[in-house]
């Protein structure tokens, strides 16, 4: 082969190999992987997959967990059982069953396609609208020791809010009766010495209705410087006591048509009254320490009057609502049950006064305020004229077989604030217990279940 054509042969193979580096260089340079991602552009890496590329990154998926934990956000808030309830010193309070909206998840109505016509048509669905759903609750209404106003509240949701207007300064004593309707409101006169004892309506509430807590109360007076009231078990009826003359006199009066019976008199005109049931009011003469005491029991549809204890000094009584137990103490404060038809006792190993007692419905069950410490004292005289102050736990005794148990440690549970307990009441479902603190006459409220 001539030199000349052995050139042109080289040029020929050297130019079909750059051909095929520049084709080979150009067509992958750059292009995308079926996975989305740069396939790079290091010309090595076409022939020798081996090797790496000069820059990757690659975005890191954290593996996921499988374990089934999952952190709970919320933190469980403890029940607080034992609540202030007013926000004001009060002059007494009373518990009814009123009617309230259930709180229930709101439905949004759904609109219904109808499959059988045509696309563009839909129909929605009516049905006929039903009442919301609506409960019974226990309430309370109480009434602001320096104004006379009334205020109510649930039971279970407190929520303050002023029922009445009408001014009475300085109410000293008062009740609710009626299912809250009705309030009886006791003060003295600008002569500091005459006792006034009013007996108002209260307007009737309404489901549903605004109120705007501007509401007025009318009614009438009752004679001046009655001396003692009590509530009936069904809080229809009042029972009180006045003097005339030398004779202390005993009224019953239904505050919703004002009729009046008279029911008791006597000479003797020292009494404290309480109606446990309907067909007993009892009568016990006004403890003193170093005094003999005495307990009577009137039928108020009969009038009669009946011996149930006496001889005892100091003494306090309250009887339970069967009528069968009185829980009575002594000057000592210690308490014992006195069974009426048998007529034994039992000494129940608690000192406390009965007035800070109350008796479940059964007549089982006894819920007291005791004293933590009593002082060396003449009693119930210096607790009743504020000379000694107790600071209570709350006690559950049951009669029947003799068990008691501490159901609140009221110091350590409210911040350190003392209670010294009285006026206590349970709701119709004993499932709270209500009560006033004599130290500054604010209502509480302590949940049993």
């Amino acid at each position: 082969m001539s030199k000349r054509n052995l050139k042109l042969l080289i040029i020929a193979l050297v130019t079909i190999v750059i051909v095929t580096f520049g084709y080979l260089y150009f067509s992958n340079s750059g292009t995308v992987g079926q996975t989305g991602t740069t396939t790079g552009t290091n010309f090595f890496s076409q022939f020798f997959p081996t090797s790496k590329p000069a820059t990757q990154t690659t975005d890191t998926i954290p593996p996921a967990d499988i374990s089934g934990f999952e952190l709970n956000s919320t933190t469980e808030t403890p029940i607080v059982k034992l609540n202030k309830v007013s926000s004001m010193p009060i002059a007494g309070y009373g518990i009814f069953m009123k009617e309230r909206f259930k709180d229930v998840p709101t439905v949004i109505p759904v609109e219904q396609i109808d499959l059988t016509s045509s696309p563009q048509s839909t129909t929605t669905e009516t049905t006929k609208p039903t009442p919301p759903p609506t409960e019974f609750v226990p309430a309370l209404r109480y009434v602001d020791r320096a104004t006379g106003n009334i205020y109510q509240t649930f039971a279970d949701k407190i929520d303050e809010r002023k029922f009445s207007e009408t001014i009475i300064p300085a109410v000293r004593e008062s009740y609710l009766a009626n299912s809250g309707e009705s309030v009886i409101m006791r003060y003295l006169k600008s002569d500091g010495i005459t006792i006034e004892s009013f007996i108002g309506s209260l307007p009737k509430e309404f489901l549903g209705a605004d109120t705007t807590g501007g509401n007025e109360i009318s009614g009438i007076f009752l004679p001046e410087n009655v001396t003692d009231v009590s509530i009936s078990p069904n809080s229809s009826k009042i029972f009180y006591l006045f003097n005339t003359g030398n004779t202390t006199v005993g009224i019953t009066l239904d505050p919703l048509t004002n009729k009046k019976s008279q029911v008791f008199d006597s000479s003797f005109t020292e009494w404290t009254s309480f109606w446990p049931n309907k067909n007993i009011i009892t009568l016990t003469s006004k403890p003193s320490a170093n005094v003999p005491g005495y307990m009577y029991a009137i039928n108020p549809d009969r009038k009669d009057f009946n011996k149930i204890l006496g001889g005892i000094n100091g003494l306090t009584t309250l009887m339970s609502p069967d009528g069968k137990l009185v829980l009575y103490g002594n000057n000592n404060l210690s308490l014992s049950v006195y069974n009426v038809n048998t007529r034994e006792i039992n000494t129940l190993g608690i000192q406390t006064l009965p007035e800070k007692c109350v008796w479940n419905k059964t007549s089982d069950v006894i819920y007291c305020a005791v004293p933590k410490f009593i002082e060396t004292k003449e009693y119930p005289d210096s607790w009743y004229m504020g000379e000694t102050s107790f600071s209570d736990e709350l006690w559950k005794i049951n009669i029947s077989d003799g068990r008691t148990t501490i159901i609140s440690d009221m110091v350590s549970t409210n911040g350190g604030e003392d209670i010294d307990t009285i006026k206590l009441t349970l709701d119709e479902g004993e499932n709270y217990l209500f009560f006033v603190n004599k130290k500054d006459s604010y209502l509480w409220k302590l949940n049993l279940k």
